[in-house]
């Protein structure tokens, strides 16, 4: 398994050297369960990758192509001036954690007996190199290393944000344990530790735990989807998930799974918590679609939260922004991907 990651791979993902220049592509290299590859340049919080809304992926092609300059096979950087983010206080102080409640604060209020180490992963079903893996050996290189994403968050209630993430792709990971060709799913397996996290303890939680989370193997390569273990340049947050969490920008947020500890590979399709405890309220793709309301509310507007108690309201768009990258992967109807 090692040999088969030891290589450093391109990566067309943006990086700040100069604000009024391009930057060229920068490797994203890294080894589970080897020592680190160098050459890593170290990531800025005044230059960032940015995978936005909109920004053009090509079907097939190995990673996102953000802000493609028109005459340069270099991507555009955005500015951080014109990026406008959620502040981090109420990105890590508002949110749906219902492993420690179901109130938005709970998870920051609840979290404080969370132990985010040590941490492992494990990796099984029809894969050819299954194992498990500590998280640092799944980064691969520093924290202060890994890219940064800045994605609009969706939540299916109707609110969102602009957050971003710290990670490598999801696909680097898959690629390294070798699924099989039979392996057409992957569900992802949340933590169970009702002693750290007091809303799996709960009696009045209806939830059956652990919490899973699926997808297609499609939607777990593509170049969009991201092992993300930190925000904000922070991995200390359980709040948001941490350590391990997906990020899959154009569904509901509650399909980008927390606190991971096992992933596996099946060939038939996984049952996934909130798709099992309410299929009519929740379905099991939970793609963004505005012209498909919840049965208890409309999709086609959110409520965009910046923090210090501004919220704006916007229309909600198809694939939450990223339709241009994921809308092949969902041929015919919408509704059959709902």
């Amino acid at each position: 398994m090692a040999a088969h990651l030891n290589r450093a791979r391109p990566n067309r993902m943006a990086r700040v050297t100069d604000r009024r220049s391009y930057a060229r592509r920068r490797l994203l290299a890294g080894t589970l369960g080897l020592s680190l590859l160098g050459g890593f340049g170290a990531l800025r919080y005044g230059g960032r990758f940015t995978a936005r809304a909109g920004d053009a992926t090509k079907p097939g092609s190995a990673q996102p192509q953000v802000g493609l300059a028109a005459d340069d096979n270099s991507a555009a950087v955005d500015d951080p001036a014109t990026r406008r983010l959620t502040l981090k206080h109420a990105a890590t102080h508002y949110n749906n954690a219902y492993e420690f409640g179901w109130d938005k604060t709970d998870p920051h209020r609840r979290s404080g007996k969370f132990k985010l180490e040590p941490w492992a992963v494990t990796f099984d079903g029809l894969c050819r190199r299954p194992g498990t893996f500590g998280v640092d050996d799944l980064m691969g290189m520093p924290f202060s290393h890994l890219e940064e994403r800045i994605y609009d968050f969706r939540c299916v209630e109707a609110w969102s944000m602009v957050i971003p993430y710290n990670g490598r792709p999801l696909r680097d990971l898959i690629e390294a344990v070798e699924p099989m060709t039979s392996a057409r799913y992957v569900a992802f397996t949340s933590v169970l530790r009702p002693d750290e996290m007091p809303g799996q303890a709960s009696p009045f939680s209806s939830l059956d735990w652990p919490y899973v989370e699926a997808l297609t193997i499609e939607e777990a390569v593509h170049p969009l989807t991201f092992a993300t273990f930190g925000v904000y340049g922070d991995r200390s947050l359980p709040q948001n998930g941490m350590p391990l969490r997906i990020t899959v920008p154009w569904k509901y947020g509650f399909k980008s799974a927390k606190f991971i500890v096992r992933i596996t590979f099946t060939e038939q399709r996984p049952a996934a918590t909130w798709h099992l405890e309410t299929p009519s309220e929740y379905g099991w793709y939970s793609n963004v679609y505005p012209s498909i309301s919840h049965p208890r509310w409309s999709q086609a507007t959110e409520r965009r939260i910046w923090g210090d108690g501004k919220i704006e309201r916007i229309p909600s768009r198809p694939y939450n922004g990223y339709a241009e990258q994921v809308a092949h992967l969902y041929p015919g109807s919408k509704q059959q991907y709902r």
